[in-house]
């Protein structure tokens, strides 16, 4: 079903003009019983021996081997990294319910009978960011709330059928919370090693969206705690002013480049919103392919952005770079653990704001920048050496 286009209220689609989104006649609200997790425990076209693997080495049956960066300990360092993440996902596993993933996270804390009083929207959106850095987020932002980017419905996970996907009415806006990759394991992709970077910030965004949820409901006002869930972070992030989209298909943020996961918060508490920033990194990326000659199952366009995909993995009647998830998703199960080489090997991953390359590379001089690029990035780190240097 598309979406009807004279329902997009006004100042939804002066933030899309101020984003750079092209959203056609076309769009359609994404189904997440199509993302390439879910489809690979339903869709016989994805789900295989290799994928069945893939989810299993995450517990106790992971897949060491010979090769840096994929031994036991290895395998043991990403899986614990993963575990406090997985012990919220995994409590209301009986119902269903993939906390954080498929499904948001169930409210721990109910709403104060009686409204705090909060000052001004833009002292409390202050005070707000305030506080999600004290509870460990390393960058925060507020949009409004937007519909167009909920999933149209979510996975039972536990009879693999849809289900609604619904929120609580009366919700407004949007707090979008980014998290810090750690860079020296981001170096070592691919490697079982590089995904305890991926891990840990799970196990850390699931406390400090939960925390920061409480608090809000401790005030009186609604906060619906998500991670994966509910709908897509990249337009959110975007919108609430904490980067520009890339070819890599991920969020370029100006401190960390793509090394960031995001959590989010749904709330009916009154705060001033972000503006949308022009950047000038997706600009850089259009004469930039180093993550999708990097790619090794070529998953990643080189040509512009354009409309709409084959694939029911990808959201339909927006203007974008849109990978191949299909072989994005094999490749991972093929070696048993999540690829992020086109994380690694961005630029932006290497050079932040405040460098002479930045200024360059945001700059009408980009194409100096792209030129210091192609012959200066870093090699891979050896998991060995990220060992070593313990």
């Amino acid at each position: 079903m598309t979406w009807p286009a004279n329902t997009t209220p006004k100042h939804l689609l002066e933030s899309d003009a101020a984003a750079g989104f092209e959203i056609t006649d076309d769009f359609a609200r994404f189904d997440q019983m199509n993302d390439m997790f879910t489809r690979a425990m339903w869709d016989d076209k994805v789900r295989n021996k290799d994928t069945d693997a893939f989810f299993a080495s995450y517990r106790m049956e992971a897949a060491p081997r010979r090769g840096e960066g994929f031994g036991q300990r290895d395998f043991a360092l990403r899986n614990a990294a993963w575990l406090i993440s997985d012990i919220i996902s995994n409590r209301s596993a009986d119902t269903g319910l993939r906390e954080g993933f498929q499904g948001a996270i169930v409210n721990d804390t109910p709403v104060a009978p009686t409204k705090a009083d909060l000052g001004t929207p833009h002292d409390e959106a202050r005070e707000i960011k305030r506080l999600a850095r004290f509870f460990g987020a390393d960058l925060c932002g507020i949009t409004h709330i937007d519909p167009r980017w909920h999933y149209s419905q979510r996975p039972d996970t536990k009879t693999m059928k849809p289900v609604p996907n619904d929120l609580p009415d009366g919700l407004t806006h949007v707090i979008v919370m980014g998290h810090e990759m750690d860079k020296t394991l981001v170096d070592t992709y691919p490697s079982a090693l590089a995904g305890a970077a991926t891990g840990r910030e799970y196990s850390h965004e699931a406390a400090i969206v939960m925390q920061l949820a409480a608090y809000i409901r401790n005030l009186g006002f609604q906060a619906i705690a998500s991670m994966n869930d509910t709908a897509l972070v990249i337009p959110y992030a975007i919108k609430a002013g904490l980067g520009e989209y890339g070819r890599n298909q991920m969020v370029l943020t100006p401190e960390f480049g793509p090394r960031v996961r995001f959590s989010k918060i749904f709330t009916d508490m009154p705060l001033d919103v972000d503006r949308v920033h022009e950047l000038g990194l997706t600009r850089y990326c259009h004469n930039c392919t180093i993550c999708a000659d990097a790619c090794p199952p070529k998953a990643l366009p080189k040509g512009p952005p354009r409309v709409g995909s084959n694939s029911p993995s990808t959201v339909k009647g927006v203007k974008k770079w849109s990978a191949n998830c299909e072989a994005c998703f094999g490749y991972w199960a093929k070696i048993k653990t999540d690829c992020a080489i086109c994380m690694r090997v961005c630029p932006f991953n290497h050079h932040h704001r405040g460098t002479v390359w930045y200024w360059l590379a945001t700059s009408r001089w980009r194409y100096v920048a792209q030129w210091w690029a192609k012959r200066s990035t870093p090699a891979r780190l050896k998991p060995s050496m990220w060992w070593g240097s313990r």
